[in-house]
């Protein structure tokens, strides 16, 4: 069997990725791994909205911990944990921690890349509350079409 990519191993005690909001996402796979996909672990806090987006890419989520809601293909899912998500390309949707404490789940882009986009959005959100226009351009260079605000 032909060998698709390197072998990637993350130990809990490493760091790679992001603080978002002040919690963590961890970035599991990256384009620096494979050509297939990114994995992140991503910490979500309580109250955070992603507002209603579309993307040319995939993406799959699975709840470990907390309840998000998640507006998706014209329907709306109480997630829990062990609720999966596969949202195609182009399908408009978003995620809402609707708790009062974080909530975490594992989340794969396909292709790989999206890791830069929340890289250049944990620079901006660390700035404050970011400038709607810096936004826009960080989105329309990730693929991003944003359809309702983004509230973080």
């Amino acid at each position: 069997m032909p060998r698709c990519a390197a072998l990637v191993i993350r130990m809990p005690d490493e760091n790679k990725g992001i603080m978002l909001r002040g919690h963590p996402m961890v970035f599991l796979v990256t384009c620096e791994d494979t050509k297939h996909t990114s994995m992140f672990d991503w910490t979500i806090p309580a109250g955070f909205v992603t507002g209603l987006h579309v993307h040319r890419v995939q993406e799959t989520f699975y709840v470990l911990d907390g309840e998000c809601v998640w507006h998706a293909g014209g329907k709306t899912i109480r997630a829990t944990p062990g609720t999966f998500l596969f949202i195609p390309p182009g399908v408009p949707h978003n995620i809402a921690n609707v708790s009062d404490k974080a909530a975490r789940v594992l989340m794969t882009v396909s292709p790989p890349g999206h890791e830069h986009y929340f890289e250049a959005l944990a620079k901006l959100a660390a700035q404050g509350a970011p400038d709607p226009a810096a936004l826009a351009d960080l989105r329309g260079r990730h693929d991003t079409d944003q359809i309702s605000t983004l509230t973080m």
